[in-house]
């Protein structure tokens, strides 16, 4: 362990610089199934939002999003990156079917297995998949919700061809409620931290976790980068995350480009009790 330590620690020693965003260069995917396991940890955990928001925060925001997407019972709904399926859930007991789609095999297992709990088995339909891949053309759903920003980890051109994914899969005059950080908002400076846990979102014994955030201004995005040291073996996890942000007037003119005739704007989530909620623009566009 202690050479594995040593070698490990020189090679945080010898990192670049800087990281490009959205180089891939990390040895841990989203959809591994030890960690979408500890993701699924976070989404249920009601005492933060590092996944979910908490349960009184997503009642306030299905009031909203019954409203602005002009819901009604029996309709049927498009989740997408629907994690365990905690609004789906709630949509089904307003009325409607939910069809969620996310890469996360534990939370697609959760999602099942809550439904089933609740009897409403008929009501959802999820699927375990990259949203990247999904092909929904011609379903003809009659809204769809992209929420928590999960839109900005995906590359420019990969958000723009999942957005046209998304009108393809609306009958028209659907709606779609896309929610996305406020770029005016958003930390636009370089910053490093580190903290240990004895188990959390990185391993389920104790680590050391080495964070950097790197700020791009000419692409408007950021990259974190993590080296976690596992403290019981030595070993070495390193991971990249990419933040791609958007200006009100560039995401309106790529939901327009995706098919969508007209956008509204909600700024600071209109308002709702949501504790962060000045941080984040949500866009309903109609097909």
């Amino acid at each position: 362990m202690k050479n594995t330590l040593l070698n490990n620690l020189w090679k945080i020693y010898h990192r670049p610089d800087r990281p490009e965003p959205f180089s891939g260069d990390s040895d841990l995917f989203w959809s591994d199934p030890d960690f979408s396991e500890r993701i699924l940890e976070q989404h249920l955990d009601d005492s933060n939002g590092a996944a979910s928001r908490p349960a009184n925060e997503r009642a306030a925001q299905l009031v909203w999003l019954w409203d602005k997407l002009g819901l009604q019972p029996a309709q049927h709904v498009f989740d997408v990156t629907c994690g365990p399926g905690l609004f789906a859930v709630e949509l089904a007991r307003y009325g409607c079917t939910v069809t969620g789609i996310d890469f996360s095999p534990a939370s697609i297992d959760y999602a099942q297995d809550l439904v089933i709990a609740e009897g409403m088995a008929d009501k959802c339909h999820f699927v375990e998949q990259d949203i990247r891949k999904m092909d929904y053309s011609g379903a003809n759903f009659d809204a769809a919700i992209l929420l928590y920003g999960q839109l900005a980890v995906f590359r420019r051109e990969e958000a723009q061809a999942i957005l046209e994914k998304i009108a393809q899969a609306l009958k028209p005059g659907a709606r779609l409620c896309l929610e996305l950080l406020d770029q005016a908002k958003v930390d636009k400076t370089d910053s490093s931290w580190w903290f240990t846990d004895d188990s959390g979102l990185w391993d389920d014994a104790p680590y050391l976790h080495l964070g950097e955030r790197f700020w791009f201004p000419e692409d408007e995005s950021s990259i974190e980068r993590y080296q976690i040291i596992h403290l019981t073996t030595g070993e070495l996890t390193k991971i990249h995350i990419s933040d791609q942000t958007y200006a009100v007037e560039t995401m309106i003119s790529m939901l327009h480009r995706a098919g969508f005739s007209h956008v509204d704007i909600y700024m600071a989530w209109d308002q709702l009790p949501v504790i962060d909620a000045e941080e984040w623009v949500a866009y309903v566009a109609t097909k």
